[in-house]
């Protein structure tokens, strides 16, 4: 691949400009609690931080120790909370939430009742029912409440100038779409632990069970699933897949997987995760292939090749920072979003997926739907 030309920046340049920060700080910054301190909480804590249109005031988490470190590194003097409840209740005018996976709906029924603003890390729960739960939730909000996810590709400005030069028909129809994610997560000499009895090792061991985590293709794949869905513009009709323990002895979860999904208008997807690949190699990435081209997007960088060669455009930061700032600007200028059925169907994509490799047979949405 070529890196772009400055004349081919200027070409692209013109679909749409990267959603970086922007704007100026408000009379008064939008006041932001997060619930769930650890390491992902702890980050997109201290991106919103860094935001001159936002102050992070306080801080929530069961852990003690974890609580004490967010609020050394991300938000010296916010008020700590080991209660979420007690958070939702105080003058935050936002909440983050970056919580163990099995606990998101329940989470974020509260924050939506509270009427505060919410920032909800993916996925939107772990199976089909909290998935409905999530629905009819986001379905009842206030309208004046933003509720965005943490789906960064939808906000991120290389995918956004990569969808937008889709829907400007560059590459014609798509025809196929290939995805993947491998990457290092896992030795495979890591030791067995017994299943969780006490709701302290479920806490400790969240990462490892399915009645914690959900799947791999459901906490982690879901990501690339995601920008998927919003390429094609709908979720599947159906999947397929496959999947297996080479490696992994802890706990009941996949290290690797294969699903082929059927969307509308006769296009095939198909997606390959792993979590067993050697600690140098990692790929996480969508290729969309048209009749005059093809669209390659990842969190890095996106391609495209139209026929006259590949032009590469990098992204200089983490896509995490677009999506926290279009959250904190539609704060603070009163310009909702609710994308909670959309990231939950996006969830449900990655279930469907998980339900075609257990049953080792086609499932359909509908079927999906209908199990509970």
């Amino acid at each position: 691949m070529s890196t772009v030309s400055r004349r081919s920046m200027v070409q692209t340049a013109a679909l749409v400009p990267f959603q970086a920060v922007r704007g100026s700080a408000q009379n008064s910054a939008v006041r932001i609690g997060i619930i769930g301190t650890g390491n992902r909480g702890s980050y997109i804590g201290r991106t919103a931080a860094a935001d001159p249109r936002a102050k992070v005031t306080a801080l929530c988490d069961v852990s003690g120790e974890r609580l004490a470190q967010a609020q050394a590194k991300v938000a010296p003097g916010a008020k700590t909370y080991e209660n979420y409840q007690e958070l939702l209740s105080s003058d935050v005018d936002a909440v983050m939430i970056a919580t163990p996976v099995y606990l998101h709906p329940e989470h974020f029924e509260a924050a939506v009742k509270s009427g505060k603003h919410i920032y909800m890390e993916k996925p939107a729960g772990l199976d089909v029912a909290g998935c409905k739960r999530v629905m009819r939730i986001a379905d009842s909000a206030n309208p004046k409440q933003n509720i965005t996810f943490g789906f960064q590709q939808r906000y991120g400005g290389v995918y956004v100038k990569a969808k937008q030069m889709l829907d400007a028909g560059s590459i014609g129809k798509v025809r196929e779409v290939h995805g993947e994610f491998l990457k290092f997560a896992l030795q495979g000499d890591e030791p067995e632990l017994p299943v969780p009895r006490t709701e302290a090792e479920r806490l400790s061991q969240w990462k490892l069970w399915r009645s914690t985590f959900g799947e791999v293709i459901v906490e982690t794949y879901v990501h690339n699933l995601d920008a998927i869905n919003w390429f094609l513009g709908a979720h599947p009709l159906k999947a397929l897949g496959t999947g297996g323990r080479t490696v992994e002895k802890r706990g009941d979860l996949l290290d690797h997987l294969s699903v082929t999904y059927d969307y509308p208008g006769k296009v095939q997807a198909t997606f390959i995760g792993s979590q067993m690949t050697p600690r140098f190699f990692r790929s996480n990435k969508e290729r969309y292939i048209g009749e005059k081209g093809f669209i390659e997007t990842a969190r890095e960088y996106w391609t495209y090749n139209t026929g006259a060669g590949p032009v590469t455009e990098k992204s200089s930061y983490d896509i995490t920072r677009d999506s926290l700032a279009e959250f904190v600007r539609r704060v603070s200028e009163g310009k909702p979003e609710n994308v909670g059925v959309r990231a939950a169907e996006s969830t449900l994509t990655s279930i469907l997926g998980q339900m075609a490799i257990d049953a080792r047979r086609e499932v359909t949405w509908e079927e999906m739907m209908k199990s509970a």
